[in-house]
């Protein structure tokens, strides 16, 4: 029910008049006429009687009337919250998170926010390491976590989604080497790595069904930036492991083909965390909202381009 109709209805309970009521609501007589009539069928009940000379509340309407006075103040008040929010998304967010979403989901929705709120300004520090919020002058981070390691290390945070991981080549790559048709085989194909703080990522786990493996893969180049590892894919020197939003437009521009799609690899958890309760905002909360989003988007445009199922990545609430 709109809150036009809503405005229309008191208004003419008030003044006793459609014509009277139009005046003041700055509307033709007609489109009033309309709008009660919209809200009577909405209803199934006549809430005005009509004569000649007047026309009056009938007994449904005076029961309805204080009802929709209520109601037309709760949500005139929601939509000052709103707007007040709205206009309260400024100041300074300084935000960390890895390279690969920096430089391209997150650097893609950071500018559209901005774009639609002036007032709010963006400090980035984007690295695949770690981030210390006190040392490095950080508000909020970005980062993949588990909710039990949220509450381990006192974060306060928001879980965007579960993020499953798929097994990436370019089509150059699978015409010159062919593309593997079992674990066994994919040891023996070149793959591309990713270390940090020392830690080689060169055990794969996989699972298929309730069956459990861990393969040794075997690569002529590693990185410390997950940005080149999936770049390194593209130019199609390698097997990479990617997460479904890394290689997202990837998959979707054809420039990458999931392989061994027979297994599954364990999923990871995006959570925006903070150091302090206070420090969220009302542009924290929006970036959040917009992330999940996003992150929605792009999970629906892999399910409707058949390069996923629906079952594989969960929709975030």
């Amino acid at each position: 029910m709109k809150i036009a109709d809503l405005q229309v209805l008191i208004k003419v309970a008030e003044l006793h008049s459609i014509t009277a009521a139009a005046n003041q609501l700055d509307m033709s007589s007609s489109a009033a006429s309309v709008a009660l009539k919209r809200i009577e069928e909405s209803l199934g009940a006549q809430l005005f009687v009509r004569t000649t000379r007047q026309i009056r509340l009938s007994p449904e309407g005076e029961r309805y009337l204080p009802i929709c006075q209520q109601a037309l103040d709760l949500l005139q008040q929601g939509q000052m919250a709103i707007n007040e929010e709205l206009q309260s998304i400024n100041g300074e967010v300084k935000m960390a998170m890895s390279s690969e979403m920096g430089r391209n989901l997150m650097r893609i929705l950071l500018n559209d926010v901005m774009s639609k709120h002036p007032n709010l300004k963006l400090r980035l520090h984007v690295s695949d390491s770690r981030v210390d919020f006190y040392r490095d002058g950080v508000d909020v981070a970005l980062r993949a976590m588990t909710k039990e390691a949220v509450q381990n290390l006192n974060l306060y945070g928001f879980k965007i989604c579960n993020i499953p991981h798929f097994l990436c080549a370019s089509p150059s790559y699978i015409s010159e080497f062919g593309a593997p048709d079992t674990l066994e085989e994919l040891s023996e194909h070149n793959t591309l790595l990713y270390k940090l703080y020392e830690v080689m990522h060169d055990a794969w786990e996989f699972y298929q069904g309730e069956d459990k493996y861990k393969i040794k893969v075997k690569s002529d180049r590693v990185v410390n930036d997950g940005d080149i590892v999936r770049r390194w894919c593209v130019d199609g020197v390698g097997i990479a492991k990617k997460s479904a939003i890394d290689v997202s437009q990837d998959l979707l521009a054809g420039r990458l083909k999931r392989i061994l799609t027979d297994y599954q690899i364990p999923m990871t958890e995006m959570w925006l965390v903070l150091p302090s309760r206070q420090l969220i905002s009302p542009a924290i909360r929006l970036i959040r909202d917009e992330l999940k989003q996003s992150v929605n988007e792009l999970r629906e445009k892999l399910i409707n381009a058949a390069i996923l199922e629906e079952e594989e990545w969960p929709k975030s609430d």
